[in-house]
């Protein structure tokens, strides 16, 4: 039986002291209900060979994961610890079980590669159809290839673009802040992110950035994302990787022509704030 709001907390108090396995039994079972939410906006696409439950019990194995490492004293929300995790042991599960393509990852460059081509002759983000004429494949070709790149780009641990030098390539991980080393430029760091995503977002078609609004802003799932645009859900998640690709592009590339201005001024010292993370936790 799911526990009470009320006493949550206390529950949370007792098990990191205790560690006593009723606790954590009983935690687990209160947070299932974030798996299947976790799960429902990965954007696995629906033709996939997978059972739902499948991705959820490899979801539960993040959650069990989350629930022993969790401490509350460092004030983060459970849901937004587990959450990672949860989303991680997914995709760790399925690229050992060879579900992800090696294909994948080289779907990822070519479309990055084409994109980032096109913007910098266009000065504006390219067209579905000119993507695919670059790229010398069909329109349906193409939207099968976002598909197969979608499946590459769900880990933290995913570079943000393939272009660049190793040593100056952001991953995912390094935007997201790390809240057990605070330090007296994480506000500014923050804000400067936020202001590089705000700009690379307003410079996307419409289309795709009312899909990422209701999809991070609203937390529609997928198929309620379908509804509401009225297209297939395996459209929506083309939308979301084509989306999610020329954010990575602009990050990686924010002196193309047709790259945000804000972008072009602050992506340079937020890449040696976050290199400068690595090389911290290295050296501790």
């Amino acid at each position: 039986m799911a526990l009470a709001s009320t006493t949550i907390d206390d529950t949370w108090v007792e098990f990191v002291t205790t560690k006593h396995s009723t606790l954590r039994d009983e935690l687990i079972v209160h947070y299932a209900p974030l798996v299947r939410f976790v799960v429902s906006r990965l954007g696995i696409p629906p033709t996939s060979m997978l059972e739902a439950e499948d991705l959820v019990s490899y979801g539960t194995i993040g959650l069990i994961n989350a629930v022993d490492r969790y401490d509350p004293g460092r004030g983060v929300r459970f849901e937004a610890f587990a959450t990672a995790r949860i989303r991680g042991a997914v995709i760790d599960q399925l690229r050992a079980l060879n579900w992800l393509p090696r294909s994948a990852v080289s779907r990822v460059k070519q479309v990055e590669t084409a994109l980032a081509a096109l913007e910098q002759r266009l000065g504006r983000p390219a067209k579905e159809d000119e993507a695919a004429r670059e790229l010398g494949v069909t329109s349906e070709r193409y939207r099968q290839m976002l598909v197969e790149a979608g499946l590459s780009i769900l880990s933290l641990d995913a570079p943000l673009s393939m272009f660049g030098q190793d040593d100056e390539m952001m991953t995912l991980g390094d935007m997201i802040e790390d809240a057990t080393t605070p330090g007296p430029t994480d506000a500014t760091e923050k804000k400067e992110l936020l202001t590089m995503l705000s700009s690379a977002i307003d410079h996307l078609p419409e289309r795709e950035r009312i899909l990422l609004s209701l999809y991070y802003t609203e937390e529609l799932t997928m198929k309620e994302i379908s509804k509401v645009m009225d297209v297939s859900e395996s459209r929506v998640c083309q939308l979301h990787t084509q989306a999610l690709v020329r954010l990575r592009v602009a990050f990686a590339n924010p002196s193309l022509e047709g790259a945000p201005k804000k972008l072009k001024a602050t992506v340079s010292s937020t890449s040696k704030s976050a290199r400068g993370r690595r090389v911290g936790k290295a050296a501790s």
